[in-house]
């Protein structure tokens, strides 16, 4: 069941998995990304290990507040927004949940997001697990046919989104597991459904160019960090996630040939019991 509360000045929509007495886990997508792509199989299999799993929709995606008087941010123009704000507002939703801290897991801009939270809120964050990301706009830019597909621009109607998705995760996806047509155009149709907005991904994306490096700010980071990363991964190359762990002191870096932007089912067993040993540590 979808929930609202209001966090930070905004509305934010979120979902749980797991007893609420379970170690509290926040989960925290990436770039126009939305709660449901955080797998619900997945969500179970961390709820199965003791968490208390949070997935939720960042502002600008989903069912939470979009920031639609903004319009669309154009080159030059100043966001409307950082990823300062947006940890801010994982940080008040945590405070909604009655979570005085959490163990954070962000994918790709949820990693940045997650990062920064560490950063901002250090005394919120149990344990960090930052999943293909990078520590800052600088690092790692995406491939000539990945950046191509990232800027591609959004088709008219529903039947486009689905086919963009299976074009998109062609690129993007991981090349060492099959892709499953179904799962993926599946997920574009209820994502379509639930919300599109493309403008709000355009201003997302202008809160990670805008919001700059982190490397600094991460050396000064004291919490048990768990970096993972694609070794095929297109839209952040692998050295986003090497120079994420060598920025975090102590970090553990734990990669996977033939993974991409995206985490094929194959991978969730490793993925959640890596996770699961950072939380229980």
């Amino acid at each position: 069941m979808t929930t609202r509360v209001t966090a930070n000045g905004i509305d934010i929509a979120y979902e749980s998995f797991g007893a609420p007495g379970g170690r509290p886990l926040l989960l925290i997508m990436g770039l126009g990304a939305q709660l449901i792509h955080w797998d619900e199989g997945l969500c179970e299999l961390l709820a199965e290990q003791g968490h208390h799993v949070v997935r939720f929709d960042n502002r600008d995606a989903g069912l939470s507040t979009h920031f639609d008087e903004a319009g669309v941010s154009g080159p030059g123009a100043a966001p409307p927004y950082l990823l300062d704000d947006m940890a801010d507002d994982t940080a008040g939703l945590m405070d909604a949940l009655g979570w005085p801290q959490a163990h954070i897991v962000g994918a790709s801009m949820g990693g940045m997001i997650a990062q920064t939270l560490a950063i901002r809120h250090p005394e919120r964050v149990l344990t960090l697990t930052s999943i293909m990301s990078t520590p800052g706009p600088e690092v790692a830019p995406p491939t000539a046919e990945a950046s191509a597909i990232l800027m591609a621009r959004p088709p008219a109607d529903r039947d486009g989104v689905l086919e963009q998705a299976v074009r998109t995760w062609s690129v993007i996806g991981s090349p060492g597991y099959e892709l499953d047509h179904e799962r993926v155009t599946t997920l574009a149709g209820l994502a379509y459904d639930r919300c599109f907005d493309p403008a709000g991904t355009g201003r997302q994306l202008a809160a990670i160019m805008a919001s700059g490096s982190r490397v600094e700010a991460l050396g000064r980071l004291e919490v048990p960090t768990l970096v993972v990363h694609g070794e095929a991964d297109q839209l952040v190359p692998l050295a986003g996630g090497q120079a994420t762990a060598a920025a975090i002191p102590g970090a553990r870096l734990v990669t996977y040939p033939g993974m991409g932007h995206d985490l094929p089912r194959a991978l969730w067993p490793d993925l959640v019991a890596e996770i699961t040993k950072l939380t229980t540590a």
